[in-house]
């Protein structure tokens, strides 16, 4: 392969100390990327959100809350919400409302939704929270009993629904607060034990203990020509009008009565383990064309197709609320979705009380535009559970729940339900441990360990990072450090088992070997590097070798990103997590160049670099590779051999070498090497290293008792060296 002159490339490559700080003023430019990872906040005064009042009270009580006047006549509050959104984090706002529900103004004061990740404006999300306004969202959430059209954003559909419910949920609490007793005539109940006995589905249907919620193509084309849309073609398959849409039934099984029942004994004993005390439980099964969970539904997701309505306060379940069931209880029927879902006391749900399960449905109206609707299943707990409260009754003291108890199940189960993926990744382990330890064997079959590398390469891009997106990022040692200071906790890094499986290896591993385990055969992102470069080379692009001069000041460029990068996290992780975009992971292997222009326009550049320079991204610029070959210097091995005369009588192995990690004078780098095994490869073939050449030309001459040749003419590869023996 032609190698270019390095004089030629020498103006090249003086900018290239340059590219980080260029990148982080490019992005600094774009103010609305800033607010990403630093949280969108602004200082929202009361005035804004409750136009019309002239005068505000103190803010006071829980949730809080403000009076707001017109001289000295009260006219309505203001309130803020923090609901947890799509990103694990609180959407904060400030909401106005008149003293009869209706919403008089709101305005969003923080969030740290990724809908900026997916190129939709934010605008977006501030047009939807001004729609809010002018409506009575207490009113139209007690009338509401059945079909419901639904404004959202195209493409964000959890944050509008988080916000959405956020605003419904503080009105009806604000003005429950404000109501004097106007719930306290009402009967109340509570929930009583009944003893078990066993029942069949008709018979926890009939009773009502079971509710169902069935529809037909036909009742969803009716639903949504309600709203004025039509059959959803061409976007959606067209089904014919008895097709069932789906088939669904809910039931609270934390009575035992109810649960033992639709469960089993076994998973129900399973089930009051994974339970804290003080929480009820949701079982939902399905059937049909339609499914509640969703396609989409990722780990840390939100489930967006359905919630829970009580009293108009609703709640959506995420993943740690949920466990997958295989199957019901004996004698129960067969439906290929079921799902237990914990109710959490955040949820302030009742059982003794109706509520009622909404199941979201989407039709599209366009490439990217959609419409949703509505529809309801109604559940009351059966009488024969439920006794009359009389109001001078005091309530029974709640029972306090350690945290304990629920982190640890859900861990625990989490890395149950991945059981599959832990297994490959094991395996993909210990095929890599097993390469490192007969190196010495499979390094005389060049062609071999070429083609098995570039197999593993494969499977971490496809598996590791496409399949698990199982990306290791220098956040992650931010996130590790805080850890260490704020009260470290196990249970929050075992919530993702293969990162953690991932991290506890390469730490291993830099004991061991050093960086080069997973920079060099683990890393998605890097193996996309090496077989673009693989594919460049065989289409003859020239390749560019910096003098060594040079490229030994470069490598000086991650560590002061690292240490940069440190530094600012122990200020403030959010701005730290921002600045961390240098690495373009998240753009290429986690979101795969779904995102703003200047994050793709950045990670293309990195690949389009590294036709040219082979891992030039790793070679000069990756915060994590420095971070890991820092404590990479305490490897135990160093298993990677050289002779007295490497870099003496040729420079062979570093012309070869993956990332130029061999000094001049033969010693390899070990902060630099990324264990490709090239110039193991080198060490062992009698065609390449001239040590090895003049041996058996001695051996040569003695067989044939003549004289040595003249000369040795010793030949230098790039990158295609010649096998020492033929492989079979």
């Amino acid at each position: 392969m032609a190698r270019c002159n390095h004089k030629r490339w020498g103006g090249l490559a003086s900018w290239l100390p340059w590219l980080p700080w260029l990148l982080l003023l490019w992005l600094m430019a774009f103010p609305a990327q800033a607010r990403e990872f630093g949280a969108y906040s602004v200082e929202v005064t009361p005035a804004e959100v409750f136009p019309g009042a002239d005068r505000f009270g103190p803010w006071e009580g829980d949730p809080p809350k403000m009076v707001a006047f017109q001289g000295k006549t009260p006219v309505g509050y203001l309130f803020r919400t923090r609901d947890i959104g799509y990103s694990g984090k609180p959407i904060e706002m400030v909401v106005g409302m008149a003293l009869d529900g209706t919403i008089v103004g709101a305005k969003v004061a923080k969030h740290y939704e990724p809908i900026l990740l997916v190129g939709i404006p934010e605008q977006k999300l501030f047009d939807f929270v001004s729609r809010r306004v002018g409506r009575n969202l207490v009113a139209e959430r007690r009338a509401s009993t059945g079909e419901m059209a639904l404004d959202a954003i195209s493409g964000a559909t959890v944050t509008a629904i988080v916000i959405h419910d956020g605003l419904t949920r503080g009105s009806m609490r604000i003005l429950d607060d404000s109501a004097q007793g106007g719930a306290s005539e009402q009967q109340k109940f509570k929930q009583v034990e009944v003893p078990f006995q066993p029942a069949s589905w008709e018979t926890l249907l009939n009773e009502g203990s079971l509710g169902r919620l069935h529809l037909t193509r036909r009742d969803v084309d009716a639903a949504f020509a309600k709203v004025g849309v039509g059959s959803g073609e061409p976007y959606i398959k067209v089904e014919p009008p008895e097709h069932e849409f789906i088939d669904l039934y809910a039931a609270l099984v934390t009575p035992e009565a109810i649960g033992r029942n639709l469960l089993g004994m076994v998973e129900y004993t399973n089930f009051k383990e994974w339970m804290a005390p003080a929480h009820d439980a949701l079982l939902i099964v399905a059937r049909g064309s339609y499914s509640f969970r969703g396609s989409g539904f990722v780990r840390g997701a939100i489930f967006d197709r359905f919630k829970l309505v009580q009293d108009g306060a609703s709640f959506l379940f995420r993943d740690k609320h949920y466990h997958r069931l295989g199957s019901l209880g004996e004698g129960m029927p067969e439906f290929p979705e079921i799902g237990l879902f914990k109710i959490p006391e955040e949820a302030h749900f009742d059982p003794s009380r109706p509520w009622r399960l909404e199941l979201l449905v989407q039709r599209p109206t366009g490439p990217i535009e959609k419409v949703y609707t509505s529809f309801s299943l109604n559940y009351t707990l059966p009488p024969r559970f439920l006794a009359p409260v009389a109001t001078s009754v005091e309530s029974p003291t709640p029972v306090s729940v350690k945290p304990e108890a629920t982190t640890g199940a859900l861990w625990q189960r989490i890395w149950w339900n991945h059981w599959g993926d832990l297994v490959v990744l094991g395996v993909c382990l210990s095929v890599l441990t097993l390469i490192f330890f007969f190196q010495d064997s499979l390094v005389a079959y060049p062609t071999l360990l070429n083609r098995l590398r570039l197999g593993f390469l494969l499977f971490s891009l496809v598996w590791l990072g496409g399949y698990a997106k199982a990306q290791l990022s220098v956040v992650n040692v931010f996130t590790f450090s805080h850890a260490l200071t704020d009260g470290f906790r196990w249970d929050f890094f075992l919530l993702e088992p293969l990162i953690f499986v991932l991290w506890c290896s390469t730490a291993m591993a830099l004991l061991l070997w050093g960086r080069g385990t997973y920079c060099g055969w683990l890393c998605p992102f890097g193996a996309l590097l090496e077989w673009l470069n693989w594919l460049a080379r065989r289409l003859h692009i020239p390749q560019v070798r910096i003098p060594f001069a040079l490229h030994e000041r470069l490598w000086a460029i991650k560590y002061i990103l690292f240490l940069g990068l440190f530094g600012v996290s122990l200020q403030s992780l959010a701005t730290a997590e921002w600045l961390a975009e240098i690495e373009p992971f998240k753009t290429v292997v986690l979101l795969r160049f779904d995102r703003e222009w200047p994050y793709v326009a950045w990670a293309v550049a990195i690949l389009a670099s590294g036709l040219f320079v082979e891992r030039f991204y790793c070679r000069y610029l990756c915060p994590l590779g420095a971070a890991l070959a820092i404590p990479g210097r305490m490897r135990i091995f160093a298993w990677l051999k050289r002779r007295r005369h490497c870099g003496e009588l040729c420079s062979n192995c570093s012309d070869v070498c993956l990332v130029q990690s061999i000094m001049p004078h033969g010693e390899i780098h070990p902060n630099e090497c990324l264990y490709c095994l090239r110039c193991q490869m080198n060490y062992v073939n009698d065609q390449v290293c001239p040590v090895l050449i003049m041996r058996r030309t001695r051996k040569e001459r003695r067989a044939k008792g003549g004289q040595a040749p003249a000369a040795v003419v010793v030949e230098t590869y790039d990158h295609e060296i010649p096998p020492a023996r033929q492989d079979s």
